[in-house]
């Protein structure tokens, strides 16, 4: 089984994570579990037994895996549930988690600074009011709009996944995602 990376500063310690040289470790902090797996929703599914570390901690190195596969955990009841420190929940916060890369977005606004506090002008959009679908997506379209009425940044909320389609982003879950 291949060792297990260290994580660089932006990288979260728990939760799924492709590894550089190939395949994923899954983390996770269960203080009150006897066993712990990773179920793999590919194909007809696997079912992964995570090691236990220490203090809590459970960890599962898949070399075969990658970006993509919908995975949950699975408790010593054989109760499944999402990861906790999911960065895609895709089918909500009940369903399963989606792997994401980070390393996988090409930054492309490295040489943007900014702009000096006396000139902001901020806009708190809550995303799913602000148009019909209530989608990220959906808000670009009117951007000029927000520029003609002078916005120079928006402070976007909800922007944690949360239980059903619409929500104040008070009662956020999956912090991550």
């Amino acid at each position: 089984m291949p060792e297990p990376q260290s994580a660089t500063p932006w990288e979260l310690r728990f939760g799924a994570r492709v590894l550089r040289d190939g395949g994923l470790e899954f983390r996770v902090w269960a203080p009150r579990v006897h066993s712990l797996s990773v179920h793999v929703l590919l194909g007809e599914g696997r079912i992964i037994p995570m090691a236990h570390c220490a203090a809590g901690e459970f960890s599962a190195v898949i070399p075969d895996l990658g970006a993509g596969i919908d995975y949950l955990f699975v408790a010593d009841e054989g109760k499944e549930r999402p990861d906790p420190v999911s960065r895609w929940q895709p089918a909500g916060v009940h369903g399963p988690s989606r792997v994401l890369d980070p390393r996988a977005f090409a930054w492309s606004d490295q040489d943007w600074r900014g702009l000096p506090l006396r000139r902001l002008i901020i806009y708190e959009l809550h995303t799913g009011t602000f148009t019909p679908e209530g989608t990220f997506d959906a808000i670009i379209p009117r951007l000029p709009y927000l520029r003609e009425l002078g916005v120079t940044a928006i402070e976007l909320m909800p922007v944690a996944e949360f239980p059903g389609t619409r929500n104040w982003g008070y009662d956020g879950a999956c912090l991550y995602a």
